[in-house]
């Protein structure tokens, strides 16, 4: 479906031309038999009321709804409680069938909505147990002030419900009512606090590593799977915080101190036993690839930008604040635009704040109030732990003896079918997650454990199982950091709301209007007595175990750094030397030093940082892989005139990747070729894309695989990964790969084996000519053999897909609310993070799911922009509004002050008690 290009509501003639767009598709769609169901009144039915007077049960005053000419609302009231009340309401009016697909989810109840192609997502889903550890959390862990907010928020949305069923809450409930009989349930406090344990999910750090480290041991040996995980380049990335230890007598984290003992640093992670794990994990990751990534697919793309500029750099002589999160593209966004304001603010009503929060979570998650900004990227801390069990009839083995599994039984209601009953098994790990598939039986069936000189691994009979540790299945206090947020005045306030803060563990960024910037690592992040978490470790070996979390006080800080701003972007939070292990996976900081590369030279030489540029940074699309690897590829000499006209284009190209650049889509499928043929085509057959077949050695062949030479000994083995989360993904680790072998051109890596139709390489310069043309020949047959024709866009398109319906519904409700595609710029590991995974192809896979630059001197002078538009309701006029504007790199005008909200308001809801 072509996106929405229609323009605010409010004027007759755009909503007579939205009518006639209706018009059409009901008459397209009438052509197939769903013309009578699909009628105007069924589109329109779920559009909210916007302007006039609507009563809400439980107020205690009235309360006004102002929206902009984009339906973003602010909201006013006389209490924090008709705020979220008031809030509920709002965010139902306009995203309820988002929010009632989550909280199915977050509950392992799919199944009740969408019928039994859901069960074993469920099955896995109620395993973990968000929902459960979502409702402990909130019985014993939440303040009171958190819960009652809570509750007035679930009495907002459920008061909307009360009045519209079926089509008027959307049309995707009128679509779902072909299949079976549905009515949503009542809002509750704990289907709130359980899309935290989504999102925690999403952002759980090196986990899928873990898992990809073990897989690759398959074919790999201990040496070559380290040599696709170099050590973070800390000489050339700068780390977040550039100075600063912990000081061992205070007890904390002094940003002006150094270490004392480097050989002391890291001690949790010391150990390392474990990386002798072969485990076969297959079927585990194919389960962890079949969950609903809420925000996007768990790899090294999820993460973000935040930067943060004092004002002695800035025009405005305040600092300026941009962020962006990089997270899976939604239709709508995962994000909901919004402020919410006291009339009269005081302690008793405390909240003038506004920004991007969730649909179905009272109160703003990053944004800014009248006295602070902050932002948020994935400080991606080692927070999970696979464990190899040893299993039996009687239970598990811990330190020599058998200890029983708690058990619960969990019943998985499915539409039109019969419930489904399971079992949960669980160690003093956490969840046996090999339970959750017939073919997770053969989970550890192969795997030769490494163990201390002297250690014997138990008896393996029928296979290991794998249990899973997470912070996040602990309960607490997060949902307590999100108000505290909201009414930080100071970096004190923000510090103190940054410790409930613990998962997921997040880089928070502070700013001020008194000119004061500030960072926080916050989260629960844990020690290991033995082991580095970067590989499985034994469950039956006590010395493996969690021995606690590193202090709140002891994780790293900054105040008004003397380089006068701060960048996150997935990077290393500090040097080395530090104390504790807060992960060996961090992102490898191309973004993050590109931008700390921005920032300086223009304010060298006393140049000042405006609005605009922060805006113009964000949408940097410089290929940091391309400086690198370009200047080799013109050295190849290319005798056929065919590939050679293709390499021209390489010539004199700046490493911008503009959409319309044909240097850059010829540049990133010769990148896209040379890993696969130096790395991909050498992975085992879990970590490379389903269906992608090749003959190779079985895997438990001996003998080096440049070997390989055709002999009946070979097999033809498929891939098995999910396209988004393949490898080799392309991401900045694989600029660190490439970068340690490049300038060697004998490197191992370099060999490949022949085949019929691509002769083997021996050497770099013959593998670099084999991927420009097979990245001819691709680019052809995609693109046409005019090169003056091609361009990244055209290859680099991101669609957007309603949640579930737009995904897997009738043909005909996917072209009706699905909207796309859009040729975008920039690209993986850019500043402007549109990803795309390498091994999968160039699709767009994760993006800057919103944008926005703060500006701490005239708040009414920031900027926002969203991914979609406010609405979540097809063909409501601000369904994707925003989107062609954040395609552009555009940003919206951001009013905050009442004054400033009062002249862009367009549409006005009273409502009243």
């Amino acid at each position: 479906m072509p996106a929405n290009k229609n323009g605010p509501s409010g004027k007759k003639k755009g909503r007579r031309a939205r009518l006639i767009v209706i018009a059409v598709v009901l008459l397209l769609v009438g052509g197939v038999g769903y013309g009578t169901y699909w009628s105007i009144s069924t589109v329109r039915a779920s559009f909210p009321e916007t302007t006039g007077s609507l009563q809400l049960k439980g107020l205690s005053g009235p309360v006004q709804v102002k929206r902009d000419g984009y339906g973003i609302p602010q909201v006013y009231a006389d209490t924090p409680e008709d705020l979220f009340r008031a809030q509920g309401f709002v965010q139902a009016q306009d995203r309820f069938w988002e929010m009632d697909v989550r909280r199915h989810m977050t509950a392992g109840r799919l199944s009740e909505m969408f019928g039994s192609g859901q069960v074993e997502t469920d099955a896995f889903l109620r395993t973990l147990g968000w929902h459960r550890v979502a409702q402990r959390e909130y019985d014993t862990k939440l303040s009171p002030t958190t819960k009652k907010y809570l509750r007035a928020y679930s009495d907002g949305v459920n008061a909307y419900l009360a009045d519209h069923q079926g089509k008027s809450l959307s049309v995707e409930y009128a679509a779902l009512e072909f299949e079976h009989d549905y009515t949503p349930e009542k809002w509750t406090p704990v289907d709130s606090v359980a899309w935290l344990k989504a999102m925690a999910w999403d952002l759980r750090g090196n986990m899928q590593d873990e898992v990809d480290r073990a897989l690759a041991r398959s074919r790999l040996s201990a040496k070559e799977v380290e040599e696709l995980y170099p050590a973070y380049p800390y000489g050339r990335n700068k780390p977040i915080v550039g100075s600063g230890a912990v000081d061992e007598t205070a007890a904390k984290f002094d940003p002006k101190a150094t270490a004392t003992d480097p050989a002391n640093a890291a001690q949790n992670g010391v150990g390392g036993a474990t990386q002798g794990f072969q485990t076969q994990l297959s079927s585990l990751s194919k389960t962890l690839d079949e969950i609903p990534a809420l925000l996007g697919p768990n790899g090294t793309g999820i993460g973000s930008n935040s930067w943060v500029v004092r004002g002695q750099y800035t025009t405005t002589g305040k600092p300026l604040l941009a962020n962006d999160p990089h997270l899976a593209p939604q239709l709508p966004s995962v994000w909901y635009q919004m402020g919410l304001h006291c009339n009269r603010v005081s302690s008793a009503c405390p909240y003038d704040v506004a920004g991007f929060t969730f649909a179905g979570l009272p109160g703003v998650v990053i944004g800014h109030n009248q006295d602070i900004a902050w932002g948020m990227t994935n400080l991606g801390a080692d927070v999970t732990d696979l464990y190899l069990e040893k299993v039996t009839d009687q239970g598990y083995l811990y330190d020599g003896k058998q200890v029983p599994f708690k058990t619960r039984e969990e019943t998985i209601k499915v539409a039109g079918g019969k419930s489904r009953t399971i079992t949960v098994r669980s160690t003093r790990h956490g969840p046996i997650v090999s339970d959750r598939d017939d073919e997770l039986g053969d989970v550890g069936k192969s795997a030769p454990v490494g163990t201390d000189v002297g250690d014997v691994a138990p008896d393996r009979g029928d296979g290991y199982a794998v249990s899973l540790r997470w912070t996040a299945l602990d309960p607490s206090n997060t949902m307590d950091a999100v108000f505290e947020l909201d009414t930080a005045k100071n970096f004190t306030d923000f510090r103190k709301a940054a410790r409930d803060f613990a998962v997921p563990s997040q880089n928070l960024i502070y700013a001020d209007t008194k000119n004061n910037i500030g960072y926080q690592a916050p989260g629960k992040i844990p020690t290991r007595a033995k082991g580095d978490g970067r590989y499985p470790a034994p469950g039956w070996d006590s010395r493996y175990e969690w021995n606690g979390y590193i202090p709140q006080a002891e994780l790293p800080w900054a105040y008004n750094p003397k380089q006068g701003y701060i960048v996150t972007a997935n990077q290393a939070v500090i040097g080395k030397d530090y104390k504790y292990t807060l992960t060996d996976d961090w992102g490898y900081g191309a973004r993050s030093q590109r931008i700390t590369d921005l920032i300086e030279s223009k304010i060298k030489d006393g140049g000042k940082i405006s609005t605009e540029d922060m805006q113009s940074m964000q949408m940097d699309n410089s290929s940091e892989i391309a400086e690198l690897l370009t200047p080799y590829l013109l050295k190849v000499d290319i005798k056929d005139s065919f590939v050679r006209e293709a390499q021209k284009l390489l010539e004199g190209w700046d490493y911008t990747q503009d959409s319309d650049s044909a240097a850059a889509a010829y540049f990133n499928a010769v990148y896209r070729n040379v890993l696969m043929l130096a790395f991909g085509n050498k992975l085992p057959k879990e970590l490379r894309v389903e269906g992608q077949c090749l003959r190779v050695r079985p895997a438990d062949d001996s003998g080096p695989a440049e070997d390989l030479d055709g002999s009946a000994r070979l097999v033809r083995e498929c891939g098995q990964r999910d396209p988004a989360s393949a490898q080799p993904d392309g991401g900045d680790r694989w600029y660190e790969v490439l970068r340690k072998i490049i300038k060697d051109p004998k490197n191992k890596w370099w060999k490949t084996t022949g085949t019929r139709l691509q002769p083997a390489s021996t050497n770099r310069d013959e593998l670099l000519a084999h991927a420009m043309k097979d990245a001819r020949s691709e680019l052809t047959a995609k693109l046409g053999k005019n090169i003056n024709s091609w361009s990244w866009g055209r290859l680099h398109r991101l669609d957007l897909k309603n949640q579930t319906l737009g995904i897997k519904g009738p043909g005909v409700v996917q072209w009706l609310l699905n909207r796309g595609p859009w040729n975008l710029s920039g690209g993986e590991a850019a500043v402007n993070a549109t990803g795309w995974n390498a091994a999968g192809g160039y699709g767009v896979t994760w993006v800057p799911s919103m944008r926005m630059v703060v500006n701490l001197d005239n708040l009414d002078k920031s900027r926002w922009i969203n991914l979609t538009g406010a609405s979540g309701h097809a063909y409501n006029a601000h369904y994707t509004d925003q989107t062609e504007k954040w395609v552009k790199g555009e940003l919206l005008p951001w009013s905050f002050s009442e004054s400033a909200v009062k002249k862009s308001t367009e549409d006005e809801l009273a409502l009243t008690p």
